[in-house]
């Protein structure tokens, strides 16, 4: 490796450019805070409140810290070297072409398989509301819409995600609003609860320490999607500013869309209440807003079409970079007038209807399946982020080099992260289900560095063979 790892990319010189550039910062930002703003916030955060009660607050804080570390590492990456492959690339820069495609197929895969989840969690979710519209017809008619969003230009795509996240951070800010007028007894008809669920009901932390570890590793997940800015990054006229802006602003609000909500959440409602099944209806109703479930319904259904989108342009610009990389079929490369990578999208699109139609034949068998096998990647991808910005940045500084970003309290908040990310991993494997998930990536990691491994060696053996 040379000294100007940090700043110079794989990618052969005719590609570096191919993509659109046409992404700007105001969409770039907004993508990055819709990014982790999904259903799982609005349907699925009962769960961490039922593990640890209002305790959970400081589960949401730990997995906070830890976003905001890894996010910092990754803006300073991705200002110095803007690549569609992002963290796939700098895994290959710190540690060679093996890791680094086996990150990157790994991250492909993950987000093919969500994007089935998403098109027929959603479809689900209206078919509640909407019962005429059959499911299956949606779930496909949803990816079909949104594969034409992503053939026609990074521009179009980045203006869907930016009004998508304005509707679910509307949402978000008016429940904070209505919870905070709820709890200091502004409500006509409503009686405050106080600060009663807080420190009442067998206390803050009802099931101690073990309730607050088990809800970190529910809590954990619900910040992944958040990696995708420095996809992105590449895709926007000035990178470096345009990422920089996006982390900085991005981080801290996510946090306080996360944890107010769960302030509200955990102080309007009983921790052990079976409402928490639907928390932000459960609190809309207590404030007796009418047509609060199926408020919150429709904007679960949109947070999980948002993430489809997403999913759909990280997994085809994923591909489209190990295809500039050689570890991917070459034709994946062909773009679009709208500069676009249309074969890399289509291909990550045909992978997730066949695992809709699957799943639509076999309810409930073949998605459980493929999610488990997944379901740990966001802490190795961010694993993989953390360890290559903590070499990479130690190459740059001995070869004197200039960043565009730096991360501050390198190396003491590189390092700090992985600590908090390798105790993590040692509590999920203490959970039978957390250790399943992440066995069950751990060896789908395993086979696919090996299958690169043999590509890479078969390519070199070739290319010998040519030039004797």
């Amino acid at each position: 490796m040379t000294t100007a790892d940090l700043t110079t990319s794989p990618a052969p010189p005719e590609n570096r450019s191919g993509l659109g550039r046409s992404m700007n910062s105001r969409q770039l930002t907004m993508m990055g805070l819709g990014s982790a703003i999904g259903a799982g916030l609005f349907l699925g955060s009962g769960v961490g409140v039922q593990a640890a009660g209002p305790a959970v607050l400081i589960s949401y804080l730990v997995a906070g810290a830890l976003v905001i570390i890894v996010m910092q590492a990754l803006g300073e990456l991705a200002a110095a070297n803007p690549s569609s492959g992002a963290f796939s690339v700098y895994t290959e820069k710190a540690f060679g072409k093996t890791a680094g495609s086996a990150v990157g197929w790994l991250w492909w895969f993950q987000l093919v398989v969500v994007i089935a989840a998403e098109a027929i969690g959603a479809a689900g979710l209206l078919a509640s509301v909407f019962p005429a519209l059959p499911v299956w017809l949606m779930a496909l008619f949803f990816i079909a819409v949104f594969s034409l969003i992503n053939v026609t230009g990074v521009k179009n795509y980045g203006e869907f995600e930016f009004w998508f996240a304005i509707l679910k951070v509307v949402a978000i800010i008016a429940f904070l609003a209505i919870g905070a007028a709820l709890i200091f007894g502004w409500l006509p008809d409503t009686t405050s609860p106080g600060l009663s669920n807080l420190f009442g009901n067998d206390g803050f932390a009802p099931t101690g320490m073990a309730g607050i570890a088990s809800a970190l590793l529910v809590v954990i997940f619900a910040f992944g999607g958040t990696e995708i800015v420095s996809v992105a990054a590449a895709e926007t006229a000035d990178p470096a500013r345009s990422v920089g802006k996006a982390i900085k602003t991005v981080v801290w609000r996510i946090l306080v869309f996360y944890i107010g909500s769960l302030a509200v959440i955990v102080t309007v409602i009983p921790w052990d209440s079976e409402a928490l099944d639907s928390p932000f209806a459960a609190v809309l109703a207590t404030a007796k807003i009418p047509g609060a479930e199926t408020a919150i319904i429709l904007v679960a259904a949109v947070a999980l079409l948002s993430a489809l989108n997403a999913n759909l342009y990280g997994a085809s610009r994923m591909v489209y970079s190990l295809a500039e990389r050689r570890d991917a079929p070459r034709a994946l490369l062909r773009l679009n007038k709208a500069k676009a990578p249309v074969l890399a999208v289509l291909i990550s699109v045909a992978v997730g209807v066949v695992s809709t139609v699957l799943e639509l034949f076999f309810p409930d068998r073949v998605l459980p399946a493929l999610l488990n096998v997944v379901g740990s990647t966001v802490l190795l991808v961010w694993a993989s982020v953390l360890l290559s910005q903590f070499v990479l940045r130690r190459r740059a500084d001995r070869a004197g080099q200039a960043l565009k970003l730096r991360m501050r309290g390198f190396p003491y908040l590189t390092v700090a992260g992985m600590v908090l990310l390798a105790a993590i991993l040692v509590l999920a494997c203490l959970d039978p289900a957390a250790r399943t998930q992440l066995l069950s990536t751990v060896a789908l990691v395993a086979c696919i560095a090996i299958a690169c491994k043999l590509a890479h060696t078969s390519r070199t053996r070739r290319s010998a063979a040519a030039d004797s």
